[in-house]
């Protein structure tokens, strides 16, 4: 009787402890279930979190200013692609490419001589002024692109052949200097502007100098054509607007970036760098080209802009209508000798 009594207690016993390891199983099977699906949430909220962050949405902070929710913009980096992989490589095509074609067009075709060679009377074309504020926006300009090549294209050119203090002197002083010359250069560009607009107006004729380009070929069939052109030629003209367009862009641009209390958008940050990039490669393109055709390709014609007269065949040559404008109402006047 004992034994049954002692064996049905143990039954009991292990069926007591069963029940409980089983319950103890389904619970922590059960808090197991319940960790894996809080940890699926948190990583799933996680990476919510980070995608909307790189994707440029903007949360909440007590910081002041503009943009201050937005941890990464992603505009920037896009910017710095658009830069890196396309506005770089078409300025260093622009000054390699538009002076390379120039340098072989000199070698084949020569400069644009005179035909009927210097006269020796100067006719009088520029006035100090014009000297003066051209050579400043001429120098100012030419600093600024100097600099400007070394800021976009340095990186590639230089940096790779000097050392490390050494590049950062120049990295430094090219920043220095384009941020200074860069106001002295914008009242200098404003003031040719206006000075010199009455004479860059489009005229008919400036359409056939384009069309034989301005007489500068000594071979093939456009051989010793010279087109009517006034008091500047259609080149000059559009040089000049390209000059007053993408250097009010780059002014624009150029103040947006430099002064810091404008406190700008990312967006208009990176479309001033962008801007300014684009219109400075255009301009670049342009001063070499007017550089070559000013000096080397027209014989004659630097001494324009050194003395403020030229010679007076050069001026029947190249600017025929001018020469006979002035020669009509009275106003030609020769240097004395």
């Amino acid at each position: 009787m004992l034994n049954k009594s002692l064996r049905s207690l143990f039954a009991l016993m292990v069926l007591v402890c069963g029940l409980g390891l089983a319950s103890v199983s389904t619970s922590a099977m059960a808090a197991d279930e319940q960790s894996s699906s809080q940890q699926a949430k948190a990583q799933t909220s996680e990476a919510d979190l980070w995608r909307a962050v790189k994707s440029g949405e903007s949360g909440y902070t007590t910081a002041q200013g503009v943009e201050p929710g937005v941890l990464i913009n992603v505009v920037g980096e896009q910017g710095r692609e658009v830069r890196n992989k396309y506005l770089t490589p078409i300025m260093a095509l622009a000054v390699v490419g538009v002076f390379g074609a120039f340098l072989l067009f000199y070698f084949v075709n020569g400069p644009s001589r005179l035909s009927k060679g210097f006269s020796g009377k100067m006719v009088f074309r520029w006035s100090k002024a014009d000297l003066i504020i051209h050579w400043c926006v001429a120098i100012s300009c030419l600093t600024l692109i100097f600099t400007g090549l070394n800021i976009m294209l340095g990186k590639h050119v230089l940096q790779p052949y000097v050392g490390g203090d050494i590049w950062a002197a120049l990295i430094y002083g090219s920043k220095t200097v384009h941020d200074w010359v860069g106001p002295f250069f914008l009242v200098a560009w404003a003031v040719l502007v206006i000075k010199w607009l009455p004479d860059q107006m489009l005229k008919s004729y400036d359409l056939k100098w384009f069309m034989t380009v301005g007489g500068y070929f000594n071979i093939g069939p456009l051989k010793g054509k010279h087109p009517d052109s006034g008091f500047a030629n259609a080149g000059e003209k559009l040089w000049f607007w390209t000059l007053a367009i993408f250097g009010l862009f780059i002014g624009v641009s150029g103040v947006m970036m430099v002064l810091p209390n404008l406190d700008l958008p990312r967006e208009a940050s990176m479309a001033a760098l962008l801007v300014h990039g684009i219109s400075a490669t255009l301009i670049i393109a342009f001063t070499i080209v007017h550089i070559w055709m000013a000096t080397a390709l027209s014989e004659g014609g630097m001494e324009c802009m050194v003395s403020g007269y030229c010679d007076e065949n050069w001026a029947m040559q190249h600017h025929n209508l001018w020469y006979d404008e002035i020669k009509a109402n009275g106003t030609l006047k020769y240097r004395e000798e």
